[in-house]
């Protein structure tokens, strides 16, 4: 039977991407491990390797398609002794869809049918596989959130279906596993009567749908097309303007102490190269490390704190940026973060970066010292809950003991999620921080 090959979720927040280009074309001999095609996500180019062996019989999208949403057939595979009659009575959309998460496959087995896709009942093989289907775009949609924020758990069949019936899935008891809501609850709130939605579908999707953009003024301009880097940009860093309350604080660091002890450490070596951020790197894991309440974030009727102290750094690449994570910075020395941190800029300015190598972390990095930048006050990347932005080390006056001197002084501004960190403990965060970017031989012990 010929395998459809659909467009695969390359990180756990991936909804759809670009395909970029196939490396095989139809009729090539695909082989197990083998890279099909190039697919651009918001944040780095992947290669995607075949899984199966055969022959690739049709390509379905094109290279260079944009918005393809996640499990989208993308082309179909024939197996060995098979040849192109196969494909007249088969439909690319009726192949089995990946498995998903383990919490996810427990809760949706509840609700299969017992004969699934072998009952002769067409419409009970359908609604066994709508049941087990992940959502994706154009389908059921993603689970409903409350206005609080919390999550809904339910079934993307039973949340077809009260879509359809206008239910409002808040009204209805779930019993499926852990209290998730499953086609027979929705079923039953229909026979009822109840959980009638309390606005029209049309009202809801018009309320939620973005705003026309000001018209742009009279003159000559260029319309740029928005890459998916500068989509989920503009999607996240509104979202976290929009939902996060943010606080600043700002502190000076005294940092010639710390440029002595860069120089000497650059004289031992020619291996390593140390920068000033590799030094805020390490100061800033250490400073979490001291207070581990900062080290979390929001879970909307929880805070999540962590016990690794990843540190993210932002990183300048073509079109946007992107933050690769140094983890376990607080166990790693200088010369440890400085070459990491080479060879993640490096492979993320190539877009070859994993997703696992920027996500996660609970703190961010960003630096515009290099820029000549006094100060500013960095936008807090969701789900984080607190960025830290460097200012450039300059000669300032300064008064030591009581007398005018001169100092090498850098301006760093921590930007807080005030439902995780408060005031006080971001002052003290700040404290710490500052007490081992002066004194940088205390990041020694």
């Amino acid at each position: 039977m010929p395998i459809t090959i659909t467009m695969p979720a390359l990180s756990p927040t991936m909804t759809e991407g670009t395909l970029a280009n196939w490396q095989m074309k139809e009729g090539d001999t695909v082989a197990s491990g083998d890279v099909l095609a190039e697919i651009e996500t918001d944040k780095a180019t992947m290669e995607v390797e075949a899984v199966d062996e055969g022959t690739l019989a049709k390509i379905l999208i094109e290279g260079g398609t944009e918005n393809v949403a996640v499990n989208t057939p993308i082309a179909i595979l024939l197996e060995e002794g098979e040849d192109a009659s196969a494909l007249d009575d088969y439909d690319a959309g009726s192949a089995p869809e990946p498995e998903k998460d383990t919490a996810e496959d427990a809760s949706e087995k509840e609700e299969m049918p017992t004969k699934k896709f072998g009952s002769d009942d067409p419409k009970d093989a359908k609604d066994a596989k709508d049941d087990a289907a992940p959502e994706v775009k154009g389908g059921s949609g993603p689970a409903p959130v409350t206005k609080e924020g919390e999550r809904i758990f339910s079934s993307p069949l039973a949340r077809r279906i009260a879509a359809k019936g206008g239910l409002d899935l808040k009204a209805i008891k779930g019993t499926g596993p852990h209290g998730r809501i499953i086609k027979a609850d929705v079923e039953k709130a229909i026979a009822s009567g109840g959980a009638k939605a309390k606005a029209e579908p049309e009202k809801a999707a018009a309320a939620s749908a973005p705003q026309a953009a000001t018209p742009p003024p009279e003159g000559n301009y260029e319309e740029i097309p928005l890459t998916s880097m500068r989509k989920t940009i503009a999607r996240r860093l509104s979202e976290a303007k929009q939902t996060i309350p943010h606080f600043y604080l700002t502190i000076e660091c005294e940092l010639d102490n710390l440029l002595a002890m860069r120089k000497e450490l650059n004289g031992r070596s020619d291996e390593y190269k140390i920068s000033v951020n590799d030094f805020v790197i390490r100061a800033s894991a250490l400073a979490l490390k001291k207070l581990p309440a900062a080290n979390a974030i929001w879970g909307g009727d929880k805070i999540l704190q962590y016990k690794d102290f990843d540190i993210s750094v932002a990183v300048a690449i073509e079109g946007g940026l992107i933050t690769p994570v140094v983890r376990d910075a607080d166990q790693k020395g200088l010369a440890g973060i400085s070459n990491e941190m080479k060879e993640l800029a490096g492979r993320a300015k190539e877009g070859k970066l994993k997703p696992e190598e920027y996500q996660g972390g609970c703190f961010s990095i960003s630096n515009l010292g290099m820029y000549g930048i006094k100060e500013f006050s960095a936008v807090i990347n969701p789900p984080q809950s607190a960025i830290l932005a460097i200012g450039t080390g300059e000669l300032r006056p300064v008064v030591k003991d009581g007398a005018l001197a001169m100092a090498t002084m850098m301006s760093v501004t921590l930007s807080c999620d005030h439902r995780v960190i408060d005031g006080a403990m971001g002052a003290e965060l700040l404290k710490y921080f500052k007490g081992y970017i002066e004194e940088p031989l205390t990041m020694m012990l």
